[in-house]
């Protein structure tokens, strides 16, 4: 696997490296030393999928608060996604900055998330769905998010009019206490 540094520190790329042959390819997707060798949390306890109907779903951006802060592997296994992910630690120096990758079921990318994220993604085509390998349980008191459209995050997204849920939705803006 490659690990490429994004410019926000702990936030990675991570490709697969396939070994072909005449039947298609092999290739290893997550390998706990790896990633314990690149300083990156390997703990797995947990394995999500969002199947998602329709290009322009939008989901997030959320995250679990602390003592429950998750890392995550995310992954487009099926159709596609641009993924994006927001330093929310306050003490670094690219708080509040994003960043973006598309993730295709063809170009078997990831993003590796660590903890102090907030994470959300919106959907490229009909019928994509996002695996994610979680280092944290589920505790929904533990649950939060930010505004996909807040004003002082400006993140770009590729389409306008998406379909979002209420919760997402509804999420205070940053400067109303979010964070």
């Amino acid at each position: 696997m490659k690990f490429i540094e994004t410019p926000i520190a702990g936030l990675f790329v991570v490709e697969i490296e396939p070994i072909n042959d005449d039947r298609g390819f092999f290739a290893r997707s997550f390998c706990a030393r790896d990633f314990q060798a690149h300083g990156l949390n390997s703990t797995v306890v947990q394995c999500n999928i969002s199947f998602n109907e329709k290009a322009g779903t939008l989901r997030g951006l959320h995250f679990q608060a602390t003592p429950h802060e998750e890392a995550k592997l995310v992954s487009c296994t099926r159709g596609a996604i641009y993924d994006v992910a927001v330093d929310i630690r306050a003490d670094s120096r690219t708080y509040l900055k994003w960043y973006a990758a598309e993730f295709t079921s063809e170009n078997r990318r990831m993003m590796y998330i660590p903890q102090g994220f907030a994470h959300g993604f919106q959907t490229l085509v009909d019928k994509s769905e996002v695996l994610y390998l979680m280092s944290e349980f589920y505790h929904p008191e533990s649950s939060r998010g930010l505004r996909w459209d807040d004003p002082t995050l400006g993140i770009t997204w590729p389409r306008s009019g998406g379909i979002i849920s209420d919760k997402d939705r509804t999420y205070p803006l940053i400067d109303n206490g979010s964070s």
